[in-house]
């Protein structure tokens, strides 16, 4: 049999087997210990990560308070998209999620290349992140003379203690960690919404709409800033497609997931837009930078250091629950791959807790890496790895898209039902979403500083990619070729 035959064959397998229960062969060993709250808490702590508590500085010092219409343009394509992954989710709960929808609508291929550009997403995530750690640790003066990489190591090793106990504990983790951001982050609002209506100084100045008058106005560099810091914007609402990993283990997705995806909009528009606004309001675009979280320069500014202390501990905990979150995803989609044929065989293994610890030791592997990133350039670490992982995101992204456009038609033609929970305006919202993400791609060539060296690796990826599917196809076709052995015995 052919590679393409049997691609075929494996997808006609994948249907009917759909058909009678709804995982795939990378979902049997699994837990269903996630309930509501962590669910619903996954979600929110996808919407508020790294990219809000620390990379906002630096947006907001090149771009200025034009800033919060970026992230209100990308929140409602994002939204889009984890409609879209709700409405797939609802069809067939998979701990595999879009690389389970990529095998079923696109073959083997498209599973191969949702799955690895995931990984490279994540991974290099995972580097941001214990870069991000690293950087708020040395905010406290008792940790500056220890070097940044290593305590991107330390922040790595207690990580990945925590993500190998059980899904259960990830779930609990990472609903406290949810907790401490929201509140944090509505703590915050408030203070600056009571800094506005009383007029309290802010760093020398009185906040207020005059102040971004003064200062150049909504966009106080032009449009162009807004425009390249776009891919940040897109890595900041990365993590919104676990609610789809994590709806694998739980028992009731059909109620949990819609809440939790509908929930997302107010979210976006409240904690990123909101923030930003108040942040521009508060104090000068130039006043805040990369290197610091902007919600730090702020309560610094009014004088209160302790309260500078607890926002930093705060958004460490934010860096440290992307970084569980990454973790848990990608070993859950590596096993997702494993099963197929189209990733390493060891990432298939679950430990006694039913945790896919192969996978997850594989991006530990990879931010390993990144620790010597830190040790060689600590300063530019994090956009490098940032800008990398954007490619990672958008990829997904679009294939979720392209996915979604596959389920519609294939329902139009009466092969599978679509769920009463829908991505509304289909197809003209999947080709817009995938218009838009394209071009916020093309617009990197404009920064040649990092965007254009970005989009240059682009090659080097498809090579890679490419390669790599040649060393696996045959695997690949001897496990599809079982899997129908099987299901015709």
């Amino acid at each position: 049999m052919s590679s393409k035959d049997a691609a075929q064959s494996a997808q006609v397998a994948t249907q009917s087997r759909a058909a009678a229960t709804p995982a795939d062969a990378g979902d049997a060993g699994y837990s269903k210990d996630l309930k509501h709250r962590h669910v619903n808490m996954i979600a929110i702590g996808g919407a508020i990560g790294t990219g809000l508590f620390l990379g906002a500085g630096g947006r907001l010092h090149d771009a200025g308070p034009a800033l919060a219409l970026a992230y209100l343009v990308c929140g409602v394509f994002a939204f889009f998209v984890v409609r879209a992954l709700g409405e797939l989710v609802l069809y067939r709960p998979s701990s595999g999620s879009f690389v389970s929808y990529a095998r079923e609508f696109l073959g083997e291929k498209g599973a191969y290349v949702a799955g690895w550009m995931y990984f490279l997403n994540w991974s290099t995530t995972g580097i941001a992140d214990i870069t991000a750690i690293a950087l708020y640790t040395h905010y406290w003066s008792m940790f500056t003379s220890i070097p940044q990489w290593v305590l991107a190591l330390i922040a790595l090793a207690v990580v990945l203690a925590v993500n190998l106990i059980s899904v259960k504990y990830f779930g609990e983790m990472e609903f406290w960690f949810a907790i401490i951001k929201v509140a944090t982050l509505v703590g915050f609002m408030l203070v600056g919404i009571f800094l506005l209506a009383t007029q309290h100084e802010v760093g020398g100045g009185t906040p207020g709409p005059q102040l971004v008058a003064d200062n150049g106005g909504v966009f106080p560099h032009g449009v162009m800033p807004v425009v390249l810091v776009m891919q940040g914007v897109i890595f900041a609402y990365a993590a919104l497609e676990l609610v789809g990993v994590a709806a694998g283990e739980t028992a009731e997705p059909e109620k949990v997931v819609p809440r939790a995806v509908n929930s997302i909009m107010w979210r976006v528009g409240l904690f990123y837009v909101g923030s930003v606004v108040l942040l521009a309001l508060l104090l000068p675009g130039s006043v805040y930078s990369a290197g610091q979280s902007p919600f730090v320069t702020v309560l610094s500014k009014i004088g209160v250091p302790a309260a500078g202390d607890v926002m930093n501990l705060v958004v460490l905990t934010a860096a440290m629950s992307s970084l569980n979150s990454g973790l848990y995803s990608t070993g859950r989609i590596l096993r997702s791959m494993a099963m197929a044929g189209s990733a390493p065989r060891f990432t298939a293994r679950m430990n006694r807790s039913q945790v896919p610890y192969g996978g997850i030791l594989l991006t530990c592997a990879v931010c390993v890496l990144g620790v010597g990133l830190n040790f060689l350039v600590p300063d530019q670490a994090f956009e490098i790895v940032l800008n990398i992982a954007s490619l990672g995101v958008v990829s997904t992204w679009v294939i979720i898209m392209i996915c979604h456009l596959v389920f519609v038609r294939r329902a139009k033609e009466g092969l599978v039902a679509r769920p009463s929970f829908r991505l509304p305006g289909s197809p003209v919202t999947e080709i817009t979403t995938i218009a838009f993400l394209v071009a916020v791609l093309a617009l990197m060539w404009n920064d040649p500083e990092v965007g254009r060296k970005t989009l240059l690796l682009v090659p080097v990826i498809a090579v890679a990619l490419v390669g790599g599917w040649f060393a696996v196809r045959r695997r690949v076709t001897e496990t599809a070729d079982q899997e129908l052995s099987d299901l015709t015995k």
